[in-house]
């Protein structure tokens, strides 16, 4: 897979080459290992002095695209994309949500990167337990996200901050003894667990909706400024399961079409 990232921040081409030599680093080589697939992040050109979605090359190539922005008010950012790349995966990466939940946009870009390589249609879900111990053995359908559950966490390569992710052991009923369910290992995660700071979605058929589940405080204020963004690839694609179709620019109002949320 090429992911290509199309850069319309104020931030210099040349720093966020850095970023992306640091997360193609950490797809070859720490993602890549565990998971068995991957992907190759490339920073596309830009046409005129400003950055303007109206004048990204006509000839841009790639299996996925992710839009680096600056503020949530680009709204015309996703209308262009269901206009002139309707069809291929995509996110967005915003500076400004960053900078709210006082995390660096590179970690940012390497959350949505390693889950746009995971699943890149926003399509697959894994049973597992319900997360709230009240609902006892009862099974749900987990959301195929790598760096949610751990989003807190994250390490350097070559002195960028990338994300921390969750291993394939990570979705699996039981916790294997000596296994690892993250790449980083810091807070002994188990199976379909959370770590400080984090956060999983789910379906739940009983209730036919989706919710999710916060593992604390700062897990529930962080998706609560993520969600004022409404671009969010996979409450846009839930949205259009339980409704009808969605008109091109459509933007929801909440990023991941939740009920009331349950705290763990």
């Amino acid at each position: 897979m090429i992911i290509s990232l199309v850069n319309h921040t104020s931030i210099p081409d040349s720093e966020v080459q850095k970023s992306v030599r640091a997360i193609n680093v950490q797809i070859e080589q720490d993602f890549f290992p565990y998971w068995s697939i991957g992907a190759t992040l490339r920073l596309e050109g830009r046409i005129g002095k400003r950055a303007s979605l109206k004048n990204l090359a006509a000839n841009l190539r790639g299996d996925a695209i992710i839009y680096l922005e600056d503020k949530i008010a680009s709204r015309d950012a996703l209308g262009y994309h269901n206009l002139h790349f309707s069809g291929i995966p995509y996110g967005f990466v915003f500076t400004q949500i960053s900078d709210e939940i006082n995390e660096p946009w590179q970690v940012t870009l390497s959350h949505e990167v390693l889950e746009l390589i995971a699943d890149a249609e926003v399509n697959r879900l894994i049973m597992g337990p319900h997360p709230d111990p009240k609902e006892g053995k009862r099974l749900v359908f987990h959301w195929y996200e790598m760096c949610d559950a751990v989003q807190a966490e994250s390490y350097e390569i070559d002195g960028i901050p990338v994300s921390n992710f969750v291993l394939p052991l990570y979705f699996t009923a039981g916790s294997e003894k000596g296994g690892r369910n993250d790449f980083l290992g810091k807070n002994k995660l188990s199976s379909f667990g959370i770590n400080p700071g984090g956060y999983i979605g789910f379906y739940d058929p009983k209730r036919e909706r989706h919710d999710t589940a916060f593992a604390d405080e700062q897990a529930e204020e962080r998706a609560e400024v993520k969600s004022r963004a409404g671009f969010a690839r996979r409450g846009i694609r839930y949205k259009s399961q339980f409704s009808e179709p969605l008109p091109t620019g459509y933007v929801p109002a909440k990023s991941v079409p939740c009920e009331p949320l349950i705290k763990r």
